[in-house]
Parts: C-alpha cells; sequence; structure tokens
C-alpha cells in the first residue's frame, strides 16, 4: 500500500496494490492495521456508495458535527471523481484551506478524510460510483454544509458553474465564514 500525505498532513492519499491476471485483478482495499500503521487509528462504522449518472455532479462540502463527527475513507469504483477535503477544525494552522486528490478506477487511489473537514467531490466522468466508510452514523442534526463555489475557500474546481449539478440542499449552503467554531480542534 501507497501512503502519501497531502498539503494539509492530516489528509492522505491511499493506494492499494492491485494484484492483475488474465481473470481480472484483486485488491485489498481496508486492512486495519496497515491503516493504523498509516496513521487512520479509527474505526469505521458505516459503508456509503453513491452513482453519479452524469458528469459535472457536485456533491458537498458536507461534514457532521458532534457527537457525530465523521472521517471518511473515500473511493472511487467507477469513473472518477475530483475530491476535495477542507480543514474545518477551529483553531488547526490549516483551518480554512483545502487539498483535492483525483480518484478512479484506474488510479485505485483512495482519499482519508479526517474528522472535522469538510468534504465534497465533483464527478468527472458519467456513470461514477463512489464507495466511503465513516467513523461515525449518519445524523441528521448534526449534518452540515458550506457552498462548493464560496469565494473564502476560492477552491479551483475542474468545473464551470454552467456544468455543475447540484442537489437544491447544496445548492442554498451557507459560506464557510458560517462554519466557525463547528469543530474545535
Amino acid at each position: 500500500m501507497k501512503v502519501e500525505r497531502l498539503a494539509i498532513p492530516d489528509v492522505i492519499l491511499v493506494t492499494p496494490q492491485r494484484f492483475s491476471d488474465t481473470r481480472g485483478f484483486f485488491s485489498e482495499t481496508y486492512n486495519h492495521q496497515k491503516m493504523v500503521e498509516a496513521g487512520i487509528d479509527l474505526t469505521f462504522v458505516q459503508d456509503n456508495q453513491s452513482l453519479s449518472v452524469q458528469k459535472g455532479v457536485l456533491r458537498g462540502l458536507h461534514s457532521q458535527v458532534a457527537p457525530f463527527v465523521q472521517g471518511k475513507l473515500v473511493r472511487c469504483t467507477k469513473g472518477a471523481i475530483w475530491d476535495v477535503a477542507v480543514d474545518a477544525r477551529t483553531g488547526s494552522p490549516t483551518y480554512g484551506k483545502w487539498v483535492a486528490a483525483e480518484l478512479s478506477e484506474e488510479n485505485w487511489s483512495q482519499l482519508w478524510v479526517p474528522p472535522g473537514f469538510l468534504h465534497g467531490f465533483v464527478t468527472l466522468q458519467e456513470n461514477t460510483e463512489v464507495q466511503y466508510k465513516c467513523t461515525s452514523l449518519y445524523d441528521k442534526a448534526s449534518e452540515r454544509a458550506v457552498i462548493w463555489n464560496c469565494p473564502h475557500l476560492a477552491i479551483d474546481w475542474p468545473i464551470t458553474e454552467s456544468e455543475v449539478v447540484l442537489s437544491d440542499k447544496d445548492k442554498i449552503a451557507p459560506h464557510f465564514t458560517e462554519a466557525k467554531g463547528w469543530f474545535q480542534y
């Protein structure tokens, strides 16, 4: 397993090995001991999967607050996404900063988004499937969102506003300035 810390060191790009032969391939996509060695020492309690049929579907920026703060281990099993993590931890030296990585069925990489981060992704291809493991159960009352194109974050999305496909909920999400104090660091 290849482990790469991104510009925000708590966000980790993990690429499991794939062993291919004439039948296809095999890959160990999660191993608790190897994740602990990589610095990801949390228990996962929920797995989620999404299918986005259009290119340009943007899901995010989402998070949950205490007592249901979530860390996520995200992977793309079909198609490709541009995955973003934004540090929302009050007091963190990287508060308000973001990092991104392309995840695809080709590169087989996974992104560790720690608790206290906003998370979002945009599909780069049609019929894209994303799977992610969560460290806390979904809780509607704890759910928070920030608008994807917030000028305070200045995320360099690989999509224009005319191409983006959003849920009704994500269209009306607040700016990042309203997130202050969501997560204590």
